[in-house]
């Protein structure tokens, strides 16, 4: 149904998008997700052309909406957009908001505008409200009225851009039903969720966006259970991490010491695994892996994820296969043991750090 090829936004200061190429399927519901800042609302008011492409070009079916000939307004009609912040027209009561774009834009008689607004806000809980003014209604009830009102056009595809971003933590579960709900009906749907569980539950697709495209897709096992990509598991397990390189034979220790401490506090790691981070760190670095590479590149990754107890450090360094916990020193060996519950070496001798060891610290 959709078609993007090659889609690019860049403003002034930023390049949201850099090149997104991908199709969306009759029936799809899929959900966009990823850190803040890296396109996912963009990409959505690229669809319906609220934002105009730097580059790059998009069909729905087989029409091009981005050929400046195109009447995007006949477009938009196809395609319903709920805003984060509901965007109600304040003036106008609950039923008025919903009848509005069907009367001026598709010419339906008022009477049949009625009957259908009616309809969809039954079918969102919300018909005792038709004639009140928004500013009478909660955000949740705001919210179901801003989807009633996109479906009023009997769109083809829903594009729904955080819709419970700006409501009340006891709201979200209203919202979010009425979407559930609205999925089961075979629309076309592409929603910008932070709600991850929401996310995983209502797609059967996922797009996972970062580095100006997307970055990773698949099905909601696929993404949520076993991500492919780096950034994207990171950001499933939600994991704290910390970078660290060391290049050359003199380095900043007590810096790196300091950043390592920063984070274990900033993270609230217990004190005890604290410490065995820190003597892994320092049984790695400065007895096994500096004294015995002749030219030591060395990058440092320390991993925590929110609500678990158990952090994670690993090393990738350069040269040939060597794993150094194996062949190191008898006693710097045992003192890791103390501080780590496994340790997991590989070598792929097509990256530069092509040795990798994965050391999961202790959690007694």
């Amino acid at each position: 149904m959709i078609r993007i090829e090659h889609l690019g936004k860049k403003y002034q200061d930023v390049t949201p998008l850099k090149d997104v190429s991908t199709e969306i399927h009759d029936g799809d519901v899929i959900s966009i997700i990823g850190p803040s800042g890296t396109g996912k609302s963009t990409l959505l008011r690229c669809i319906n052309q609220l934002e105009k492409p730097t580059s790059g070009r998009i069909w729905m079916d087989d029409l091009e909406i981005t050929d400046p000939s195109c009447d995007i307004n006949k477009v938009r009609q196809k395609m319903g957009m709920v805003f984060q912040s509901f965007n109600l027209f304040g003036h106008l009561t609950v039923i008025e908001n919903i009848m509005a774009a069907p009367v001026d834009l598709l010419g339906k008689s008022r009477q049949e505008a009625y009957d259908k607004a009616m309809e969809l806000l039954r079918m969102v809980g919300l018909s005792d409200k038709a004639l009140n003014y928004p500013e009478e209604l909660s955000g949740g009830q705001k919210q179901r009225v801003a989807i009633a009102r996109a479906l009023a056009m009997d769109p083809e595809v829903i594009l729904l851009d955080e819709p419970t971003s700006a409501l009340d933590p006891t709201m979200v579960g209203e919202v979010q039903t009425v979407i559930r709900e609205l999925a089961k009906t075979g629309k076309t749907m592409l929603i910008v969720t932070h709600e991850m569980n929401f996310a995983r539950s209502i797609a059967n697709r996922v797009f996972f966006m970062d580095e100006g495209g997307i970055y990773e897709k698949g099905t909601p096992d696929e993404i949520f259970d076993d991500p492919k990509r780096e950034k994207t598991r990171r950001f499933i397990r939600r994991l704290k991490v910390l970078e660290i390189n060391v290049s050359g034979r003199d380095f900043d220790y007590p810096g790196i010491v300091s950043e390592l401490d920063y984070y274990c506090v900033k993270n609230q790691i217990s004190g005890r695994s604290s410490r065995r981070l820190l003597l892994t760190l320092e049984e790695m670095l400065q007895q096994l892996l500096i004294p015995k590479l002749s030219d030591p590149e060395i990058k440092v990754d320390v991993e925590y994820a929110e609500g678990e107890e158990i952090p994670m450090i690993s090393f990738r360094y350069n040269g040939p296969e060597n794993d150094v916990v194996k062949e190191g020193d008898p006693l710097s060996v045992d003192i890791l043991k103390s501080a780590v519950s496994r340790t997991e070496f590989s070598f792929n001798p097509a990256e530069p750090l092509g040795n990798r060891v994965v050391m999961h610290i202790k959690n007694d």
